[in-house]
């Protein structure tokens, strides 16, 4: 009679554990689940990225006399040869620049700074017709949570989407919330939270399905996660009371 009692606690017990830890379900993991076969969505996003306080960038400029430029292309030297100097957007919004001095760039696209400087240029009968190269160098990301790799990303280009930044970091894990991942924005100290669904297709037309530098996306744990975590918790008890009930059980028997 109480061995049955043991074999029955012990089989309720380990049932109850299982039915505790909820696992997750394809409706929660799978992307874009109301987009249909062979529906065509035409991308009318003009974003482009706008350069920031704290951003560096580099700036070349060329013409056909490239001697008249030199002012404007510094060199830092170095033992292995020299490299362009850099400029760092300060808190007012401007780099030093050679010659010109201040120049606000603060609030710019890349194209409407290299407009800018020929605009500069042109009236101050510096150069003629010059060329303007205008590159982000400390354009990255930041990928945190119930991702493969988490981590900071540096970005090439100008432009990058929260699909490819989630790529770069080796995508969600199981664990990942799809339907409520956070972006965290930062323009010239004001940052703005805003959360999107990757379960639907509408992410394409998110203020933030395209990045720009320095923002953060979190990727929080799901409910099978969360759940989980507890339920080894709860496994771990479960094993104590079972241990503990069968130790009494067989102290109960040797007795008597």
């Amino acid at each position: 009679m109480i061995k049955i009692f043991i074999n029955n606690k012990f089989v309720v017990l380990f049932f109850a554990a299982l039915f505790s830890i909820s696992c997750a379900t394809k409706h929660d993991v799978v992307y874009f689940q109301n987009a249909k076969s062979f529906e065509t969505i035409v991308d009318t996003d003009t974003f482009k990225a706008k350069l920031k306080i704290g951003d560096i960038v580099s700036i070349y400029v060329s013409t056909l006399d490239p001697t008249v430029t030199q002012p404007y292309n510094l060199i830092i030297q170095s033992g292995s040869g020299g490299q362009l100097i850099d400029y760092l957007i300060d808190v007012d919004g401007n780099i030093d620049y050679p010659v010109l001095g201040k120049v606000k760039l603060v609030g710019l696209t890349t194209e409407e700074a290299k407009e800018l400087f020929k605009k500069k240029f042109s009236e101050g009968q510096l150069l003629k017709d010059p060329v303007v190269m205008i590159r982000v160098l400390n354009f990255r990301i930041t990928v945190a949570g119930e991702v493969k790799s988490p981590g900071v990303y540096p970005v090439s280009g100008e432009r990058v989407s929260i699909l490819e930044a989630l790529g770069m970091a080796g995508d969600l894990t199981i664990k990942g919330r799809r339907d409520n991942i956070l972006v965290i924005r930062d323009f010239n100290g004001t940052k703005t939270y805003t959360r999107i669904d990757l379960t639907n297709k509408e992410v394409f037309n998110s203020p933030v399905y395209y990045l720009t530098q320095n923002d953060y996306i979190y990727v929080e744990p799901n409910n099978s996660s969360i759940s989980g975590a507890s339920g080894d918790l709860r496994i771990g008890t479960i094993i104590s009371i079972t241990s503990f009930i069968l130790t009494t059980a067989l102290i109960f028997v040797t007795r008597n």
